[in-house]
């Protein structure tokens, strides 16, 4: 069963993500594999995630296709023209990977090459619109295709975000333009969800898969506070992983409780497992909360 399957289904979804390397040693890559088969719906590939140089989203889907792993394509507004993105998306499409997630992208200026021009022709909206057309046969000018795509169509939303009401407008944009799906920037509070799906329960049956970024330490918890925006660590929870001997432990089950607290409220669809390289917590994480 893959992602589009999973969503159809009803059951709890579960998505991961795994970061192309800098490079072309695909070791790690590799290594992540056994951890994720069998026990997440789909894995997203990030696209140039911070705006520093890796290899690309689309090599490491095919891959992931050949592993017998549903890949999900995420691609930036950033770092290409309509052109170029729907070329990238028709590509995608021969390759067999049927997922897109859209995603307008950060600033060059915070990578490993500030120097470069940034694109921005597209954002997440119109990115969403551009793979719509080609799913009805034609291109964002409206020329006809030979052959059209099939993608499940996804993109991103911020619980946490002030004033949430900017959020939901984004959102409803986004589903106007094609979108059936959405992962959220990691949370850690059931409040914070209680509110958006409050706000967002006219929005009707599209999917939500709540982030999820287990913590590491509380230094991790203090960055994150500071300079990831949309991002709020409590300070109970702060104050947890600064007292746990382990702090990997504690982070990984302070993550399947608000999972389990989650379903338990009926807050979500599923999940998308942000593991930062640790893709061999995520059986630890699914454990915890119940999900194994």
């Amino acid at each position: 069963m893959g992602l589009r399957e999973a969503l159809a289904s009803g059951k709890v979804v579960v998505t991961a993500e795994v970061a192309p390397p800098k490079g072309t040693d695909l070791t790690a890559f590799r290594e992540s594999l056994p951890y994720l088969r069998g026990r997440v719906d789909a894995v997203n590939v990030t696209d140039f995630q911070s705006a520093v140089v890796r290899a690309s989203s689309l090599t490491l889907c095919r891959l992931l296709l050949e592993e017998g792993l549903d890949p999900v394509l995420q691609i930036t507004g950033r770092d290409r023209n309509r052109i170029a993105i729907q070329g990238e998306l028709l590509g995608a499409a021969i390759l067999g990977i049927r997922n897109v997630l859209a995603i307008t992208g950060d600033h060059t200026e915070i990578g490993d090459h500030p120097g470069a021009k940034p694109v921005f022709d597209l954002d997440a909206v119109t990115i969403l619109q551009a793979a719509q057309r080609l799913n009805q046969g034609r291109d964002l000018a409206g020329n006809p295709l030979r052959g059209a795509t099939d993608f499940t169509l996804g993109a991103t939303v911020t619980p946490c975000y002030e004033p949430l009401e900017l959020q939901v407008l984004k959102m409803e944009s986004k589903i106007a333009a094609g979108a059936t799906f959405f992962q959220t920037q990691a949370v850690y509070e059931v409040e914070a969800m209680r509110r958006f799906r409050e706000a967002t329960a006219h929005l009707g049956d599209v999917k939500v898969l709540v982030g999820i970024i287990p913590l590491k330490s509380a230094g991790m918890a203090r960055f994150m506070n500071k300079n990831v925006p949309g991002i709020r660590v409590p300070e109970e929870l702060l104050e947890r992983m600064a007292a746990a001997p382990d702090p990997v432990a504690a982070g990984v089950k302070a993550a399947g409780e608000l999972m389990a607290a989650l379903l338990a409220e009926g807050l979500c669809d599923g999940f998308h497992l942000m593991t930062l390289g640790r893709e061999d917590l995520v059986p630890e994480i699914l454990a915890a909360a119940g999900l194994a």
